[in-house]
């Protein structure tokens, strides 16, 4: 089921109108595509996902009418690392990278819901907090805290996994008298989400940053082995505040300077866009290159090497692709023939 998304001509001028030159890949033994908000995922017959990352930029479930320059390669260069530097935690669905905008997967039976975890009080959280609410998600949050405040340890916040419109905040409680997760299936998750947060928040305080909150998605495989799915610490599914002169601007009330699509989102905000249907994206002409540098920023902060700008055609894309399901073992390959 597609996301609710503008038409392609849509919006201001400044960034490229939103394509769908990367839902047209001639990928052999292709027998399906989903269009997400930001990828064009391709399955094969052989129980196979190809991902391509657009540089679509979405925002309150809403895909906004211009593109974001190097968000795509940016988004999965960041995933595929960090799954990597993850993969002694939990097993994860990565195959290969055939290309900077590409991954591939092993096919998983999602689980309905996102495992959010949240260090600190900010973006949704802190707008329920504003609000007056002091539990999200079945979880208590203490008095007395301000926006972007940490909290004396992290907390889990799920959130359902819709089809179509917004995912909704959900208990624990609520995820299990659901059966949305079993009991035994779900702790595991607890504890995967719980440690691979801390591996990121040590990731990044090396880089001088500090992950502030994130989301993991997970699944199951055709053995039934849980594993990690879907992008893994990117400023789409992530949140980044720079440790330096944190305390400070805490002191002080000043907002924190951060690294995520956060600042995209208050962007909109201030100019009256919140997703709702009657509202109209404001002209995204004076944002688009600041987007496009904040991510390029985080990728460079992150793994401490220049971003590499990469502008190849879909035909090269696509033939990158067909030589590395060429290199699948052969077993593999007979089914992505057939």
């Amino acid at each position: 089921m597609l996301k609710k998304q503008f038409n392609q001509n849509s919006g201001g001028a400044g960034g490229a109108s939103v394509e769908n030159l990367w839902a047209t890949l001639d990928i052999p033994g292709k027998t399906g595509l989903y269009r997400g908000k930001v990828r064009e995922v391709y399955t094969l017959k052989n129980e196979i996902l190809v991902m391509v990352v657009t540089d679509n930029i979405s925002a309150f479930d809403v895909v906004l009418p211009k593109s974001i320059p190097y968000k795509g390669q940016v988004l999965n260069q960041i995933a595929v690392n960090t799954m990597k530097a993850t993969e002694d935690i939990v097993g994860n669905s990565l195959l290969g990278v055939p290309h900077p905008r590409v991954s591939v997967h092993k096919l998983c039976t999602p689980y309905k819901v996102e495992m959010v975890i949240r260090g600190y009080l900010s973006g949704h959280a802190w707008r329920e907090y504003k609000a007056g609410k002091r539990m999200i998600c079945g979880v208590e949050m203490p008095e007395g805290m301000k926006e972007n405040d940490k909290f004396p340890k992290p907390i889990i916040t799920p959130t359902t996994k819709a089809a179509v419109g917004h995912d909704e905040d959900i208990s624990k409680e609520d995820i299990l008298e659901s059966e949305l997760v079993n009991a035994f299936d779900y702790e595991k998750l607890e504890r995967y989400t719980y440690a691979l947060f801390d591996r990121g928040t040590e990731l990044a305080a090396r880089r001088g940053l500090i992950l502030v909150d994130t989301k993991y998605e997970f699944g199951t495989d055709s053995e039934g082995n849980i594993l990690l799915i879907d992008e893994i610490h990117t400023p789409d599914s992530s949140r980044y505040f720079y440790a330096d002169g944190y305390e400070e601007r805490q002191k002080k009330g000043e907002a924190q300077k951060q690294l995520s699509k956060e600042f995209v989102r208050e962007w909109l905000i201030e100019r009256g866009f919140q997703g709702k249907e009657s509202q109209q994206v404001p002209d995204m002409t004076e944002i688009i290159d600041p987007t496009s540098g904040r991510y390029i920023e985080l990728y460079e902060k992150l793994f401490g090497r220049t971003f590499m700008r990469n502008n190849d055609s879909p035909e090269i894309v696509t033939s990158d692709i067909r030589v590395f399901l060429k290199s699948l073992p052969s077993k593999k390959k007979e089914e992505v023939k057939n």
